[in-house]
This record gives C-alpha cells, structure tokens and sequence, in this order.
C-alpha cells in the first residue's frame, strides 16, 4: 500500500532542510516490519512543496509502526510539525489496473 501526503514548507524552511529530516527518520522507520522505501517529489512550479510517498507491505503495517521508539525520529517530527504544513492525500492499496511501455 501507499501513504500519500503532500508537504509544504514555511517560509524560512527549505525543502532540502525537510528532505534532510525525512531521510534520517526514514531511515530508522524503514527497519520496521513491512516498511517498503520512501519518496518525495518536489511538485513543478512549486520549489516549496514536496509529494511523499511511504510505501508499506499493507495498512496493518504501517498502522503497527511505532515512531516512538526513536528519539531521534520523535524529535524530526516534532521540528517538522512547526515549519510544514502537511495534506494527507490518502492510503492506496497497489495497483489493480496498469498499463505499461513495451
């Protein structure tokens, strides 16, 4: 499954500072069971605003994850509750239909 946010800086935030925070946390997440990689996209036009994509080997997965364990990830969050604003897009199971490039 996907985890989809978009994530928005503040002024005075920069999305490099963000994405250097996302990489340490994701890191430590990615060792829980059925963490499956993280992405972000910065969105064209908009060098302020990234699309994060968590993907999961299922919801019960990433709703088992525990990000308390980790001082260090309760810490980035908790900076980064302060300077981005976040838009929870939704959770998607993988793809029934695709189609593509031969």
């Amino acid at each position: 499954m996907k985890f989809i946010f978009e994530v928005t800086m503040t002024p005075g935030f920069s999305v490099e500072e963000y994405a250097q925070g996302w990489v340490e946390a994701s890191e430590i997440i990615q060792q829980s069971a059925g963490a499956r990689g993280t992405y972000l996209h910065r969105k064209i036009g908009h060098p302020d605003t990234v699309l994060a994509i968590a993907h999961w080997e299922s919801k019960a997965h990433r709703d088992a994850k525990d990000d308390s364990r980790s001082e260090k990830v309760k810490a980035i969050l908790a900076k980064h509750a302060n300077v981005v604003s976040v838009t929870v897009i939704g959770e998607y199971e993988e793809p029934q239909w695709q189609v593509l490039p031969s």
